[in-house]
């Protein structure tokens, strides 16, 4: 048993309203603790240095396990709803399913960044409304119901949590958005701010018009065109991340998406 060292009071988050929020009864509520309490409450928690004891109490090896659940999950879905396509559409559809921003507005939908147990420093630096975080405890939640409930119970929570997105997403649409996330996650990563998209100009009749995009970040800028604003951003990012470097090998467009 973790020795708790004498700190100010934490207030704990209210497990039953969580629970009514996530549709599911945690047989060991520990666990559902565990899911929404962050390293920075740990770390607060235990004599300076007891990194052991800190790990058994916040969520990242939660938060691990439930990044695989949730990619098992998805791929299973994904494979059974499209049994038609092909390996590199079945892995861009997954991407987007999975990535960051989506599971930090499925987080968001269900406040789980209201439950957070943070330390003093990340509460104060405004980790309640971090994107990372919101899908980290997201994560970490699937983890702890697998846990709790096996995959069954996960796979209800994981359908609960993000069926929007799953209803929505088609290989054309994973298409179009891949790049976008890639470049907006890269940022993400560097801390950067968000990448920005400015239509710069439409030309050529309306029946069969070309839209010019420019794609602008900390650093850099860079058009892409498209038959469709949509596209032309796409267009974009992609060649902001080939500018990077960052474009996989792989990577496919097709310029009349």
């Amino acid at each position: 048993m973790p020795r708790l060292t004498a700190k100010q009071p934490q207030t704990l988050p209210d497990l039953d309203l969580l629970e009514t929020i996530l549709s599911y009864n945690f047989q060991n509520r520990a666990l559902l603790e565990r899911a929404v309490t962050h390293r920075s409450w740990a770390h607060e928690q235990v004599a300076p240095g007891a990194e052991d004891e800190a790990r058994r109490l916040h969520n990242e090896s939660m938060e691990f396990l439930g990044d695989s659940v949730l990619g098992l999950i998805v791929a299973d879905y994904l494979c059974t709803a499209y049994p038609e396509v092909t390996e590199g559409e079945l892995s861009r559809m997954k991407h987007r399913l999975v990535s960051a921003p989506t599971l930090a507005a499925a987080s968001a939908r269900m406040q789980l960044g209201d439950f957070l147990k943070f330390g003093r420093g990340e509460e104060r630096s405004g980790g309640r409304r971090k994107d990372a975080l919101l899908a980290d405890v997201l994560e970490a939640v699937a983890g702890a119901i697998f846990l709790d409930g096996g995959l069954a119970a996960a796979t209800d929570f994981v359908q609960r949590a993000i069926g929007e997105e799953l209803r929505v997403v088609t290989p054309k649409a994973a298409a179009q958005a891949d790049f976008k996330t890639m470049l907006q996650e890269k940022l993400q990563a560097e801390r950067s701010a968000a990448p920005r998209y400015s239509v710069i100009e439409a030309v050529g009749p309306p029946h069969k018009r070309t839209f010019h995009v420019e794609v602008s970040w900390d650093g850099g800028s860079i058009r892409g065109e498209g038959r469709s604003i949509k596209a032309a951003e796409t267009a974009a990012a992609r060649a902001a991340l080939k500018a990077m470097q960052c474009v996989p090998d792989d990577a496919q467009l097709n310029s009349e998406l």
